[in-house]
């Protein structure tokens, strides 16, 4: 251990739930969303929509939404920084039921039309032997129930409800030699679209993906990778 493991992540702060862990929100949903997010309605729930201003929350949300990471300096000056990137976003409170406290809700769209929305909670600080992490966990995915940190390398798989398509995308990713440690499947019901979250220890290639992305019945994968959050840890 060093002493950055004791004191915790290299962050803007004031609050590494409120400040450091809205930024992580941020840019997971950047991430997932795919590409430069051009509109975004940010909700607020429990202490983030009570607090988060003094906080910096929504400042941090859209700091991550422009692709900056918990330790960027420009954190406070986010939303001039949104204003030079041509990011309109609004930002307001929102009543969520069984919601941990700082949770927030993200609405994005790029300007091909893609969009995704996104509820995620910052949970504060987890410790342990190695590393000091903010901790986060996602809750939906455009309105369906997941439940993924982006500790791992995720693939987030979007598919028609139907047989294979789970063996189709496990069967490759054994075949890459890639190890699953965690996966969940969620979808809105039987015969409708569903979701793959699948998390791995490995990372994995674009091109690889990409290939994933033309199974049968896949109708989209969004790569997350760690380590890209890795050199603030």
């Amino acid at each position: 251990m060093d002493i950055f493991d004791i004191l915790g992540p290299v962050m803007v702060g004031p609050s590494s739930s409120h400040t450091a862990g809205a930024a992580r929100i941020g840019k997971m949903a950047r991430t997932l969303l795919g590409g430069e997010p051009m509109e975004a309605k940010i909700h607020l729930h429990g202490s983030f929509a009570e607090t988060g201003s003094g906080h910096g929350t929504d400042r941090a949300l859209v700091a991550g939404l422009l692709g900056m990471n918990p330790d960027d300096m420009r954190i406070p000056f986010a939303f001039q920084e949104a204003e030079k990137a041509g990011l309109h976003f609004t930002v307001d409170k929102i009543d969520l039921r069984d919601a941990h406290p700082n949770t927030a809700v993200i609405e994005v769209r790029d300007a091909h039309g893609k969009q995704l929305e996104l509820q995620a909670a910052s949970i504060g600080m987890s410790c342990s032997a190695c590393s000091s992490r903010v901790e986060k966990t996602v809750n939906k995915l455009d309105g369906i129930d997941v439940s993924f940190t982006g500790d791992y390398n995720t693939l987030v798989v979007r598919n028609h409800d139907e047989n294979g398509a789970l063996a189709a995308v496990t069967t490759i990713l054994s075949q890459l030699r890639i190890n699953v440690a965690n996966m969940s499947l969620c979808r809105h019901k039987r015969g409708g679209d569903a979701l793959m979250v699948i998390e791995t220890d490995h990372h994995i290639k674009p091109h690889q993906v990409s290939f994933l992305a033309e199974l049968p019945g896949i109708l989209s994968v969004t790569y997350y990778d760690k380590e890209d959050e890795d050199h603030v840890s």
